[in-house]
């Protein structure tokens, strides 16, 4: 059954709900993502942000609501075929191989558009073979995307925590994404990190990509969000521009505290 059709809609949650035992994690969550354009969610600590991220994404199957992704239903379906959809996504906590280096990290994300798989081109089979330098070759353009292509063969454990999120963001972008969803981006990066992670995700966006961000970072938020949601205890109590959110008394009590820069 085919969900809501317009031009420009990408992404559409209807009521969207994930419990763990008697903890309602996320509890009918209803909004939607329009092509090209910068969304965050925001919400206290334990608020449902990642869960939300993990249900969409296939990580986690919804225990009630729709997901439409270009007007397709997807719920439930397994990350892998999220990301063969063109839906990909980083995590708070990098999950990169340590042992590995930048590159190949960003190339595991290449495979996800490889036809000729992981397991082939571990023998030497011609096609194959042309296959890996064709996935090294856009890896290494992804890598020049987020500015790190001069530490393509530098290991994981080389890099500092602002380096390794661009590496997770690279890997993301390897899978060729109509929608990028950001699991805490700037959480833990330096002032002159946070604005060049800015003027990257203004860069993609101009490249067409449609960017859904998780975040603690307030300034950062407000400062590139078109829109923004806002969960409480998992449910949405809260969505509009950034200065509309930044005027919302639910918001204010449950997340900004008592005074909004």
């Amino acid at each position: 059954m085919e969900g809501p059709q317009t031009d420009n809609l990408l992404l559409d949650v209807q009521g969207l709900s994930k419990h763990f035992g008697g903890i309602k994690a996320v509890e009918d969550v209803t909004f939607n993502i329009i092509k090209g354009s910068i969304i965050s969610m925001i919400g206290p600590n334990g608020a449902g942000k990642s869960t939300f991220i993990n249900v969409v994404s296939g990580l986690y199957t919804p225990d009630a609501g729709k997901v439409h992704f270009e007007g397709e239903d997807v719920a439930g379906l397994p990350a892998h075929a999220m990301a063969s959809k063109r839906l990909s996504r980083t995590f708070q906590l990098e999950e990169l191989f340590s042992s590995l280096t930048v590159l190949e990290n960003v190339m595991v994300g290449c495979h996800t558009c490889s036809s000729s798989g992981v397991l082939s081109c571990g023998f030497s089979i011609p096609f194959a073979r042309k296959e890996e330098q064709r996935l090294r070759d856009e890896a290494m353009e992804c890598l020049r995307e987020v500015s790190l292509e001069e530490r393509a063969y530098d290991t994981i454990s080389q890099l500092p925590l602002g380096e390794r999120k661009l590496v997770g963001i690279a890997r993301a972008l390897a899978m060729k994404p109509k929608l990028l969803m950001l699991d805490e981006p700037a959480g833990g990066l330096a002032a002159h990190e946070v604005e060049r992670l800015v003027q990257l995700i203004y860069a993609l966006r101009e490249q067409g990509l449609t960017l859904f961000i998780v975040e603690h970072n307030m300034p950062f938020v407000m400062s590139l969000s078109e829109r923004i949601v806002v969960l409480d205890e998992g449910k949405k109590i809260a969505e509009g521009t950034p200065d509309q959110v930044r005027s919302n008394e639910r918001v204010i009590k449950a997340y900004l505290g008592e005074e909004v820069a």
